[in-house]
């Protein structure tokens, strides 16, 4: 899996002013840990709780929803990274949602790429996506590791025999979420050999206060110690970069910000998950998908 560095060419429109509501939801939350059980459907927690449920939005749906054109309705065609950061994106999510974790690092220490996946509960997340990458997990013996996963989930096997694996069309089915929830709508546009189902923006406020979020926990919110930062916010950073699309969310900002953004996302780069993984409250798969995607 490629190391993510060319810049998504997503269109992205200059936020608006956030409401009163929103700015006091977008308040810090530590929430999000290894423990974490959600009620009722498995709704996250995230810092829009001022929403109706049906804009609650997962990782994979934040992340895709940051890499759509807005207007066009489809990701970048040069985009090669996001469809495995979709998949990190699951991984993360099941162990924020309390369903995965790593097996035990043992007496030897091993390193957070070396160690299995493991399931920790299998109870249904309400998420199809999620509910099948969960069985998949569950069902195989012996474990594999994060790296594995990603790879298996995105179909680059070589392997005949695990091709099962793959999850298909998850863009489209997210995008179908999205859909669903009121985000985006559902056109044809025609391409001259082929017609192509794309899914223009619809709902411009729950992608601004996307980007208003990420743009807020670099700067406004800015703590400088990943163990302080809420857990769903800083994987959407790392995961959005390893997607190509966190440049996209920092587009509108003026010229400062973007420096002084860009600078804060480069020390989160180049933190050690090993070590930052060995720290208190902190989640081990989170840490060890982000050591797949920067190794």
């Amino acid at each position: 899996m490629s190391n993510l560095t060319q810049r998504s060419s997503g269109l992205v429109q200059r936020r608006t002013e956030a409401s009163r509501s929103a700015a006091a939801a977008d308040r810090e939350r530590g929430s999000g840990d290894e423990d974490y059980e959600p009620r009722r459907g498995d709704e996250q927690e995230n810092d829009d709780s001022g929403d109706a449920k049906e804009t609650r939005l997962t990782l994979m749906e934040e992340v895709l929803l940051l890499g759509l054109k807005d207007r066009e309705g489809y990701t970048s065609f040069w985009n090669d990274c996001i469809s495995s950061g979709l998949r990190g994106c699951m991984l993360i999510e099941l162990a924020l949602r309390g369903r995965l974790q790593l097996e035990a690092c043992g007496m030897r220490r091993k390193s957070l790429l070396t160690r299995k996946i493991i399931c920790k509960s299998d109870a249904p997340t309400g998420d199809v996506m999620l509910d099948e990458a969960l069985k998949h997990i569950k069902d195989t013996q012996p474990p594999e590791t994060v790296q594995s996963w990603i790879e298996l989930l995105s179909g680059e096997t070589w392997n005949p025999l695990k091709l099962h694996y793959q999850l298909r069309n998850v863009r489209e089915r997210l995008a179908k979420n999205l859909v669903e929830k009121g985000v985006l709508t559902t056109e044809k546009q025609n391409f001259l050999l082929f017609d192509m189902t794309t899914h223009p923006l619809t709902n411009n406020n729950i992608k601004q206060r996307l980007i208003k979020k990420v743009q807020e926990a670099v700067l406004d919110k800015w703590v400088n110690d990943p163990q302080r930062m809420d857990k769903r916010i800083l994987a959407l950073i790392f995961l959005a970069h390893s997607s190509d699309v966190l440049e996209n969310a920092f587009a509108p900002l003026l010229d400062d910000q973007y420096d002084l953004a860009m600078k804060r996302v480069r020390q989160l780069l180049d933190l050690e998950p090993e070590g930052e993984s060995m720290k208190n409250n902190t989640n081990e798969l989170l840490w060890a998908v982000v050591a797949a995607f920067t190794k």
